[in-house]
């Protein structure tokens, strides 16, 4: 079992020198997303504001995130991904900012808009910049890894994030459900956003033309800076240097394409209606405090950590979208538990164990589909699956905010994970209906578009 262990330990090495980097800035950043996650609704209930605008608040967030989407896309195609990173995390560290400066209601939408457009350009571009840093046999590897250090910080910024939090209140002399507990960790956000900044300055210039230059000196070299997949560069983008290209570039298969969005779309639309509200929901069933809220999201991220560590390994056994297919499957009757069961170690459980299954399989599924698209379609998928995540957001959302103004929280509540159970069953089945076929090989291996 050791030399098991060590023989797929082993399969996450040999990345690439800027695949490395990036994997720093992962886990730099990480801290910057957990705490947002897991404390932002907090710090907004701490202010008074009610349900409804906690809701209105992740709209807009989730809006934001739309509009950039296609934008960031195109972008990184002109000037390439790194600098596009490095405006995500830097714009991320103005919203930031700015909720530390300000506290009006339109200021706080204002900069939670700013922070959701920022993190959504990041997403955008990570997916594209991972392939073209990475060779095929360790791309599984590579996704899983990055998916993995980003939900496993989750843990230490969830526990000491909460910790912290209670200090400074003890010191501060304040309770640790006031603002001012929460502005600390919004410095720790700050800083965080800063230092991932940094970090991604450590990247190579990927600009087209000197990716290009450096592409021609360097081909078929393996371990210099660009023995990855060249970045693609469109043709029209040569030609036309004066504009940005409006619309969805042509498509070499459309169909495909938006078979590989759909059930995001479905997923998103039912985790727009409780995810964003899990902290609020747990709290309020069950008072816990602000401590205890942040362990129970700290267990179910370590649980999602180890569960994306190990799926390329399933991957290799069953497929990829089999794996994909399989933990998606198990999770979800782990959603009616934690939506109805009135008993809190059974919800943690619950929580931790839909939340690993659930999010194990997505750096499988990114691998697989940047490997089913041209190069220069990379970013545009990436763009338009966060743009329909964001889209099922926005719409559940709202949604979930009338049915709290209307049906109070027993009942709306149970609407939303009854939506959300019947959502996540129709986009696991569409995975398996439309890609089963198309995974013949193990991870790694299934066909490719031509790159």
């Amino acid at each position: 079992m050791t030399g098991a262990l060590r023989r797929y330990a082993r399969s996450f090495t040999g990345f690439e020198r800027d695949a490395r980097v990036f994997l720093l800035a992962t886990l730099v950043y990480g801290v910057t997303l957990s705490l947002w996650w897991v404390d932002f609704n907090l710090y907004l209930a701490s202010l008074h504001f009610d349900n409804a605008f906690i809701g209105l608040v992740a709209t807009a967030g989730s809006a934001a995130g739309a509009l950039a989407a296609f934008p960031a896309s195109l972008l990184s195609d002109r000037v390439g991904r790194r600098l596009v990173l490095i405006l995500a995390t830097g714009v991320s560290a103005v919203g930031i900012l700015g909720l530390l400066l300000v506290g009006s209601s339109l200021a706080v939408v204002a900069c939670a808009a700013l922070i959701g457009a920022a993190n959504q350009s990041f997403f955008v571009v990570q997916s594209p910049f991972m392939t073209e840093h990475s060779h095929a046999a360790h791309r599984s590897e590579l996704f899983s890894l990055q998916g993995a250090i980003s939900t496993g910080v989750n843990v230490v910024a969830a526990l000491v994030g909460g910790a912290i939090a209670a200090l400074a209140a003890r010191l501060g002399g304040f309770s640790e459900g006031d603002p001012a507990a929460y502005r600390v960790l919004l410095v720790l956000m700050l800083a965080a956003a800063l230092v991932a900044t940094v970090v991604l300055l450590a990247v190579h210039d990927d600009r087209p033309r000197a990716r290009r230059r450096d592409w021609r000196t360097l081909e078929g070299r393996p371990g210099l800076p660009w023995s990855g997949e060249p970045l693609a560069v469109r043709p029209d983008l040569s030609r036309r240097r004066g504009t940005i290209r409006i619309g969805l570039p042509r498509l070499s298969d459309p169909g495909t394409f938006m078979r590989l969005i759909l059930p995001g779309f479905l997923v998103s639309l039912g985790a727009g209606q409780v995810i964003p509200f899990l902290n609020v929901f747990v709290q309020h069933k069950f008072g816990l405090d602000l401590a205890s809220l942040n362990a129970v999201f700290a267990l179910t991220s370590l649980g999602t950590t180890l569960a994306i560590l190990f799926q390329p390994a399933l991957a290799r056994r069953v497929g990829r979208i089999g794996s994909v297919v399989l933990v998606q499957a198990v999770s979800i009757p782990f959603l009616a538990v934690l939506g109805f069961s009135p008993i809190l170690w059974t919800v943690i459980g619950a929580m931790a164990i839909r939340n690993s299954l659930m999010n194990a399989g997505n750096p499988i599924f990114n691998a697989f589909a940047m490997e089913r698209l041209l190069p220069r379609e990379r970013a545009t998928y990436a763009a338009a699956a966060s743009l329909a995540w964001s889209l099922g957001w926005v719409i559940a959302g709202p949604w979930y905010s009338l049915l709290q103004a209307t049906l109070g929280f027993t009942a709306g509540y149970a609407v939303n994970f009854v939506t959300i159970i019947v959502l996540y069953t129709l986009g696991t089945f569409l995975v398996w209906r439309w890609f089963h076929t198309a995974d013949a090989g193990p991870a790694g291996t299934g066909a490719a578009a031509p790159a």
